[in-house]
């Protein structure tokens, strides 16, 4: 038989003791993941992710609230 690297075993035993929780997986349907990728300068000021979330929810707060129109689409 052929021990090369690439090939599959016919049966595999995983421990779940040393498992870990899978970071990217939702936690409770709440948390979602999204990726942004800041350039430098501001990555150097924002480190962590919760102190970008911080200063995105302070404007989103400082925004004027969004107007509706109405369901006809004229907002005369």
């Amino acid at each position: 038989m052929n021990n090369s690297n690439d090939e599959l075993l016919a049966e595999y035993h995983f421990d779940y003791k040393k498992a870990k929780p899978n970071r990217f997986a939702a936690r409770g349907g709440k948390q979602v993941l999204k990726v942004v990728v800041l350039d430098e300068d501001i990555a150097q000021v924002f480190t962590t992710p919760e102190s970008v979330n911080k200063v995105l929810r302070a404007l989103i707060e400082s925004m004027p609230k969004a107007t509706t129109t109405a369901p006809d689409g004229n907002d005369r």
